[in-house]
């Protein structure tokens, strides 16, 4: 079995930053020279709703395509390719018991998601993007897998004493980090932080670096990717989890036409949940395997943004 994104896959994806997303030089969706599939292509589920042809395609390529980010824990692309992370590893967990082998991840940034799931350039998004109101309007999604914190990565020593969104407003001055169409830019935009605070930087590292060189206050993401960015980069800290955010967890989107195999999907990630593999995933990746039980899709998607 193999877990690797094809470099064909990786380098068509690299080309398409320009398009979904100009100022992210290594994020991706598809090529700009691709013509997008068709929203049918492959017999996957389109206006027929037949989403069991997902299922049956799954199991006769061997393989389902997700949409990723590059964002540990929820993520991760090793060097030599491998697609992992805590949500993507159950999401293969999951599908294997259907009788689908694998996964295939497409890297793109987070604005470029859902559109791309739309037009048919990956099956799923498994990336930890966090329920709320307007995606859960536009996608279907499982139960969750995880249920996060968000945090502040500042100067050592948080100098501008960054620690509730509630601070943010009250300091006209502060700029904040956030990654586009990401759930903490969603977070500030519902408490109607002035967009002029906001800075929007597409990758993790570029976010660290602009606060460590002055030109951001702080970089607004989950905890566990602040503090897995602090283990490779010590010149900032992570601050304590943010106490006015909301709840936040994601769990795997797919299109609305595609809600047979999201019933399936379900059925199969409850028996999962039970077991010790679900477990050792998400405590390999730092989140708490408790934190999700009783969390419901349905209590997630009245996150307001």
């Amino acid at each position: 079995m193999t877990h690797e994104i094809s470099r064909r896959t990786l380098l068509r994806g690299l080309g398409a930053a320009a398009v979904v997303a100009p100022t992210a030089a290594w994020l991706s969706s598809c090529s700009s020279a691709e013509k997008p599939p068709a929203a049918n292509a492959g017999g996957t589920a389109g206006a027929t709703g037949g989403a069991t042809d997902l299922l049956a395609k799954g199991k006769k390529q061997g393989y389902l395509r997700v949409g990723i980010a590059n964002e540990p824990p929820y993520t991760k692309v090793t060097a030599d390719g491998k697609v992992t992370g805590c949500e993507p590893d159950v999401f293969r967990a999951v599908v294997k018991r259907l009788g689908i082998p694998d996964i295939q991840g497409v890297i793109t940034p987070y604005n470029g998601m859902i559109p791309g799931l739309k037009a048919d350039r990956w099956d799923a998004i498994t990336a930890g993007l966090f329920m709320k109101q307007s995606r859960c309007a536009e996608v279907l999604y499982s139960e969750p897998v995880i249920v996060s914190t968000e945090s502040f990565g500042v100067k050592p020593g948080n100098p501008r004493h960054i620690t509730t969104v509630q601070d943010v407003l009250d300091h006209p001055d502060l700029k904040i980090v956030v990654l586009p169409g990401g759930f903490e830019e969603g977070i500030l935009q519902t408490a109607k932080v002035p967009d002029k605070q906001l800075i929007r930087i597409n990758d993790n590292r570029s976010g660290v670096e602009a606060v460590i060189q002055g030109r951001a206050d702080a970089f607004f993401l989950p905890t566990l990717s602040l503090r897995a960015l602090h283990e490779q980069e010590k010149g900032f800290e992570v601050t304590p989890p943010v106490e006015d955010a909301p709840k936040t967890g994601s769990g795997a989107a797919f299109r609305q036409s595609d809600q047979s195999f999201l019933d399936v999907y379900n059925a199969e990630l409850a028996k999962f949940k039970q077991t010790d593999e679900f477990k050792k995933i998400l405590d390999k990746w730092g989140f708490d395997p408790s934190a999700v039980k009783g969390v419901t899709a349905k209590e997630l998607c009245q996150n307001k943004g």
